[in-house]
């Protein structure tokens, strides 16, 4: 039994949470919980045990001086808690930490332990994957749960996806047989740019979450951020022909698949999303997190190429990339081109661009028209993750 002495009752809570590594295309969706973490000062009140679920090998501990006593900092997953400010305050429980390497079952449970003595009444997960969407243009985000109900009342996708998955669909489809609402949000990343950050990508699954939920979401610098990745990826597309024709192919592909979106409905749909984000609303303040006691902070704190020329683009298969065709409310970055101006144009270059070695990975939970993360290299190349242990 998990015992929370130290939180209080909570608000109408959601827990929003983001894994680092196979799910994480350009650090996008941990890089988003963190946001919102800093943003409204959480404070973490509980730490999974790391040595149940992580493979010291693969996911090191690191060493650090705290007034020249030297402390370790092992790799988990951290959960805070936040109350967001308003006419309606609400609480948001906080999941941040890195794909477990083993006993994932176990690693699902635990968390479900959690929501349910929190009193948890919707899982929202991010995750990013790659893509052959251009930088360009607004960061398709794909909207899916596996509950039937939940796909008709809050217009997501149903998934349909099969095939190997990560620990985001484990877990949604955890929370789904333990009869918990849960929603996926895909983020797709620019494969010939993946290395992180994306503050685009992490903008667009922000602004997404803010339409699901209903919360306003202080963004802080990451506008700006964006504009400066993007405007560093045209010129390094500029300085190389091949890239700059690779990129107007996949323009072309984008605005083609947009074109019956591209109606007085959609536009006035996205516009209103556009004049909402501009109105304060709850969210705009929060009071600090709670941390329960007997917890140490300095022991779970965080511890502080050459370009390539991508291939010509590949004829898409069966399952095309997420935001290839755009949903209306389902697949959407929160942005609209009118507000792409204003928040995520113009990006400034945070690494080079390269081309992975495979395909994207596809992700578990995703609409039949998209391509997921699973059976290929994540954002920082690494091989496609072994069947899951027990």
């Amino acid at each position: 039994m998990i015992e929370l002495e130290g939180v209080p009752e909570l608000i109408d809570p959601v827990m929003v949470a983001a894994f680092e590594g196979w799910n994480d295309a350009g650090d996008a969706a941990s890089a988003a919980v963190a946001h919102l973490d800093r943003e409204w000062k959480g404070e973490v009140f509980a730490a999974l045990d790391a040595e149940d679920y992580y493979d010291f090998q693969v996911n090191r501990p690191t060493v650090w001086l705290d007034n020249g006593v030297r402390k370790i900092t092992w790799p988990t997953t951290r959960l805070s808690v936040v109350r967001v400010g308003g006419e309606k305050p609400r609480d948001l429980v906080l999941v941040r930490g890195i794909e477990p390497s083993m006993r994932w079952r176990s690693f699902c449970n635990e968390l479900l332990g959690f929501a349910h003595e929190l009193g948890v009444e919707m899982v929202v997960i991010l995750g990013a994957l790659l893509g052959d969407t251009p930088h360009t243009r607004p960061v398709p985000v794909s909207g899916v749960t596996s509950d039937p109900d939940l796909a008709r009342t809050m217009d997501l996708e149903e998934t349909r996806y099969e095939g190997p998955t990560g620990i985001v669909g484990i877990l949604q489809e955890a929370c789904t047989h333990a009869g918990v609402p849960a929603v996926s949000l895909w983020a797709a990343v620019p494969h010939y740019v993946s290395q992180p950050p994306n503050p685009k990508a992490t903008l667009a699954l922000l602004n997404r979450l803010e339409d699901l939920i209903g919360l306003h979401i202080p963004l802080g610098e990451l506008p700006e951020d964006a504009r400066a990745w993007q405007t560093g990826v045209d010129q390094l597309a500029a300085e190389d022909s091949e890239v700059a024709e690779y990129v107007q192919t996949l323009e072309e592909a984008r605005d083609t698949a947009e074109l019956p979106e591209a109606s007085g409905e959609a536009i006035a749909r996205e516009f209103e999303r556009y004049l909402r984000r501009r109105e304060p609303g709850p969210g705009t303040g929060a009071a600090p997190g709670v941390a329960t006691e007997g917890t140490d902070p300095s022991y779970l704190r965080d511890a502080s190429p050459d370009r390539t020329r991508p291939p010509k683009p590949q004829q898409p298969g069966p399952e095309a990339v997420p935001g290839a065709e755009t949903d209306g409310a389902g697949e959407t970055d929160g942005t609209s081109e009118t507000d792409e101006a204003t928040e995520t144009d113009g990006t400034s270059n945070t690494s080079g661009a390269e081309t992975p070695d495979k395909e994207a990975p596809r992700p578990e939970a995703e609409p039949p028209t998209a391509e997921g993360p699973e059976g290929t290299k994540d954002a920082e190349g690494s091989e496609k993750p072994k069947d899951e242990e027990d």
